[in-house]
């Protein structure tokens, strides 16, 4: 048992390191005619090692029909200074990663933003519920340096899985804040939740009322739906 459980641990911790590997490899791809196209809406990149020397124009926000697609591209936030959110309120959209992995080499999420506040300048601060198409999920922020509520990419059983490269997989994200509590629900299941004392805090959030948007990881592309606040 002992060696079995060696040998367990071992590979564990061989895939981490293939998956690390991988990871530092990829790099970041421009994508053309960059840059916000939905009037009323700004973005901006986040400030990482793998954004260093890219702008907006590096990655690009548009309409296709009804909905919203982001490509990118550095990972980069979204909004629009009229969309507001206070009190209690859900925001939700429905996000289809048409071609799985089609611009990277592993799974980065996407997902829904609430709490922004200053956005667009170097104090800005938010939080993002997002999923990945690999069955993974990530509850992040900006204070303005990052933070996480949740290992990055924690697994979870209610976040589907695209059968492979290329394949098409859908996700419906919501952030519900309600009272004290503010929960990242994805297809229906909550997979998170966080206390108002965890998330208003200095180095964190300045408010959960605030600026609403989407938030795509870098070389991502992701249609999103039904976009919309719900206030309760």
């Amino acid at each position: 048992m002992k060696r079995a459980n060696g040998i367990t641990l071992a590979a564990t911790a061989l895939a981490l390191v293939t998956v690390a590997g991988a990871q530092a490899q990829e790099q970041v791809h421009k994508v053309t005619d960059g840059g916000v196209k939905v009037p009323g809406w700004a973005a901006k990149i986040e400030n990482t090692r793998e954004n260093t020397g890219l702008t907006i124009a590096d990655a690009r926000f548009g309409k296709e029909g009804d909905a919203f697609k982001g490509t990118t591209g550095p990972a980069i936030t979204d909004w629009a200074a009229a969309n507001k959110a206070g009190g209690n309120y859900t925001v939700k959209a429905t996000f289809t990663e048409a071609n799985y992995m089609g611009l990277n080499n592993h799974a980065h999420p996407y997902g829904i933003v609430i709490g922004g506040n200053d956005m667009g300048t170097d104090t800005q601060s938010y939080l993002y519920c997002a999923a990945y198409g690999d069955g993974r999920f990530i509850v992040r922020g900006f204070g303005p340096a990052a933070f996480q509520m949740n290992a990055r990419g924690e697994p979870n059983a209610a976040i589907n899985k695209a059968a492979g490269k290329g394949q098409s997989v859908k996700q419906e994200i919501a952030v519900n804040v309600h009272g004290d509590k503010v929960e990242c629900a994805i297809n229906g299941t909550v997979v998170g939740t966080y206390t108002k004392a965890d998330l208003v805090t200095a180095g964190k959030l300045k408010s959960l009322d605030g600026n609403y948007g989407l938030r795509f990881g870098h070389n991502t592309e992701a249609v999103v739906a039904g976009f919309q606040l719900v206030k309760h």
